[in-house]
């Protein structure tokens, strides 16, 4: 065994991750001048268009460093509680700047003093990258809603767009697939959180996902359930 060469996915990983954390700073600075400069309304949009790009790549290079991990080893959990307003509000601070430029609606129903266990990171990475594709499509509103179901935890993101294609909602709940990722919408992040809840797992059931075009404001609905 020749010890002196490189293994490519452990460079491609290191690659990633650094280029993951270039993002993360890139994105505060951009919120930074946004807050701090005057701008005409064309510069806002603009400027909202490239940091919803950003927000984007940064979500793919997450999921690709997740799926890496759940390759070579497995993916790793760190459970705690957490209150589900707090991750809400955390969710929607880091796409404020899209949503005010866009003037879309996104409001919340989240049950009362709700609090569950599960990994804040993997939940937070995965519910962002719906979000960030439910921001794209809609029409005009966006709600995201959380509530305990029958001892599990029910989370989804609704929007007022034209809904799931029917092959996404066919394909959703099977394996990977190059049609399933070939889908501009939300393909491997459709994958990813696949993965990640199904790797949350409490007294033998595991947590899931499910895709549907009956959301409450008329087009799509995405739900995590974690046990």
């Amino acid at each position: 065994m020749d010890h002196n060469k490189l293994d490519f996915s452990v460079v491609l990983g290191a690659s990633m991750h650094d280029m993951k954390n270039s993002l993360c700073m890139l994105l505060q600075s951009m919120e930074t001048i946004s807050q701090s400069i005057e701008q005409t309304p064309q510069a806002q949009s603009e400027f909202a268009k490239i940091h919803y790009e950003v927000a984007r790549v940064n979500s793919n290079l997450l999921q690709v460093l997740a799926l890496y991990r759940e390759h070579n080893t497995q993916l790793p959990l760190n459970i705690e509680e957490h209150f589900l307003d707090d991750l809400v509000d955390e969710l929607l601070a880091k796409n404020e700047l899209y949503i005010t430029n866009k003037n879309i609606d996104v409001s919340c129903d989240i049950e009362q003093d709700l609090a569950w266990f599960f990994d804040a990171d993997l939940i937070a990475n995965l519910l962002n990258d719906i979000l960030i594709n439910a921001l794209k499509y809609t029409a005009s509103k966006i709600l995201i809603s959380a509530h305990q179901q029958n001892d599990k935890l029910v989370i989804e993101i609704h929007d007022n767009g034209e809904g799931y294609p029917e092959s996404m909602l066919e394909k959703a709940n099977n394996e990977m697939s190059a049609a399933l990722i070939s889908q501009g919408r939300t393909g491997l992040g459709i994958y990813f959180a696949n993965l990640i809840a199904s790797a949350h797992v409490n007294k033998e059931t595991k947590g899931h996902i499910a895709l549907a075009n009956d959301g409450r404001l008329g087009g799509s609905k995405f739900t995590l359930v974690l046990p």
